[in-house]
């Protein structure tokens, strides 16, 4: 109806969102000096990413262009009037939006005075073409029409930098009724590689970017990396003080990387994407995991010391007894999950299926492989257990 009725408004509308405050998840920044050539691969992304299936609202921050009178002043003419660029600028200021002259204090308030032109209330066009220049020290006062070549063009609404450079910022939204499989990342992997090669034949000063979620997803992901050495030394260190032997330790390490094929095999499953809140899912993962390997092995030390078992036979009654309490915990906490991952949206519900995903797998590889690479680390033999 708006786009009916108003074509110069841009209508969008999103329900509350959860998250980081992003204006559009899809953000593509393109920097140039050359305003024509800039906006000819504005346009161009536009097209391609409104062909994009899923892909709605695609615009830019720049806005849409309108009318500008421009005033190219000559120079020569000007001298010869004994006028500058200043005069017709401040002649054309106080003609329109008004020059500033002072301020007048109010109390705590600053009050500016301003010079303004009584036929700047019609707000015409037509007035400017009749205004009067004049010296600011005085002398004759001429049209400028006389001293400057007024027309009317095309220029966009306001133009924005990006570390001293004019940026547009294409931006567009996900269509809520899409199929779920349409996210920002995927519509970032298929038009990067259009963007990319169409930028091989740009200037060395038209660059782009890529912002929105796939920018903030990645800069969360890079802060918690820069922190994932640290977390891994204080794991070991703690694992290590507990268990104080190497071996022990090393079980509970190595089955780590094999929790990823719960998760990944999860998310393909449910055609989750792989973004920040699965990572954080995956993190707090690792937590458990490592809490029901401690379990099992505290286990089969305790048979060895307190109940004067050989290691093989440890093995095997540790394994019985700490079966049911770690299936219990695993059941209570995937019956937790099943409902964010079934009503917590696009922002939780990642976070849930990895954690669903990798519970599963990992309570089998804590009851199935730690037992194992106990036994291959220690080489123990079961035929007399």
């Amino acid at each position: 109806y708006i786009r009916e009725r108003w074509p110069d408004v841009t209508p969008r509308v999103e329900t509350l969102r959860n998250g980081p405050p992003l204006d559009y998840p899809l953000e593509f920044r393109l920097s140039g000096d050359d305003l024509d050539r800039l906006f000819d691969n504005v346009r161009a992304l536009e097209r391609e990413l409104a062909a994009e299936p899923g892909v709605i609202n695609v615009g830019n921050d720049w806005g849409i262009w309108t009318k500008t009178l421009s005033v190219e002043v000559d120079d020569n003419r000007a001298r010869r009037a004994d006028l500058t660029r200043r005069d017709v600028a401040l002649s054309l200021q106080t003609a329109t939006s008004g020059l500033t002259l002072t301020q007048y204090r109010e109390g705590n308030d600053l009050i500016p005075v301003v010079l303004r032109s009584r036929a700047a209330r019609a707000d015409r066009v037509d007035q400017l073409t009749g205004l009067q220049v004049g010296n600011q020290l005085g002398g004759p006062r001429v049209a400028l029409e006389q001293i400057a070549d007024l027309g009317v063009d095309m220029r966009p609404a306001q133009v924005l930098r990006r570390d001293r450079k004019r940026t547009v910022t294409v931006h567009a939204d996900l269509d809520p009724n899409a199929h779920r499989t349409v996210t920002p990342f995927s519509v970032v992997a298929s038009v990067e590689p259009w963007l990319a090669a169409r930028a091989e034949g740009w200037r060395p000063t038209e660059t782009y970017e890529i912002g929105g979620e796939v920018e903030s997803s990645g800069d969360a992901q890079a802060s918690i990396n820069a922190k994932g050495p640290i977390a891994l030394i204080v794991i070991v260190s703690l694992l290590m003080l507990q268990f104080n032997a190497i071996r022990e330790t090393a079980i509970v390490l190595m089955t780590l990387p094999f929790t990823i094929v719960g998760v990944v095999g999860a998310l393909l499953l449910t055609q989750k994407p792989f973004g920040f809140m699965a990572l954080l899912g995956v993190i707090a993962l690792i937590g458990v995991v490592i809490n029901n390997a401690v379990v099992l092995l505290d286990r089969i030390r305790i048979e060895i010391r307190d109940h004067r078992r050989d290691r093989a036979s440890a093995v095997l009654i540790a394994s019985q007894r700490r079966l049911r309490p770690i299936l219990l915990t695993t059941a209570t906490t995937v019956g937790g999950l099943i409902p964010l991952y079934l009503t917590g949206g696009p922002m939780f519900s990642p976070m849930a299926v990895a954690l669903l995903g990798g519970l599963v797998v990992s309570t089998a590889l804590t009851l199935g492989l730690v037992p194992v690479l106990y036994t291959l680390l220690f080489r123990l033999r079961y035929r007399d257990a």
